[in-house]
């Protein structure tokens, strides 16, 4: 069965990324974008990472400017943003499209016919939820804010680590 280990990512910064290095951690994969209606979502997305701990817990964002072009900026210029007006401290990796034959491997099956949730995004900020042993779990659209997600967490995070 493929999970989130079987895929590298491409961080911001250029290097890849193992995401098998989460091993054990429930992450939380979101695409972003700077200049969207539902960018202040940052803010509440760092508050979940904050909250329950890098250790076991993460938020991987995937920059997309797939829609409305609401991410035009350089991976500097992404980076500079996120840090600047939300403090961002969770990963960012470069931004990818996240549907058609240009969506890397982890998007394909988030998205693909194998997936629990076999449909394309359909606007930034879509998150997954995967669980730690890197199976999709749950997604959510859009609208759902972050501070929706705390309780689905809770119950995937063991309790000695919130």
């Amino acid at each position: 069965m493929t999970t989130l280990y079987d895929f590298d990512a491409e961080r911001l910064s250029g290097e890849s990324e193992a995401l098998a290095d989460y091993r054990g951690r429930v992450v939380l994969v979101v695409n972003t974008a700077s200049e969207c209606g539902y960018t202040p979502q940052y803010e509440g997305l760092e508050e979940l990472y904050r909250h329950f701990g890098a250790e076991r817990f993460a938020v991987l964002g995937f920059p997309c400017n797939q829609f409305g072009g609401q991410e035009p900026g350089s991976a500097a210029a992404i980076a500079e943003f996120c840090k600047r007006r939300f403090d961002v401290s969770f990963p960012l990796f470069a931004k990818v499209d996240v549907n058609g034959p240009a969506a890397p491997p982890l998007w394909r099956w988030l998205t693909g016919a194998d997936s629990p949730y076999p449909q394309p995004v359909k606007w930034n900020f879509t998150k997954f939820l995967i669980d730690s042993q890197g199976r999709l779990v749950k997604r959510y659209e859009p609208g759902v804010r972050p501070h929706e997600l705390v309780d689905d967490i809770a119950r995937l995070v063991p309790p000695d680590s919130v």
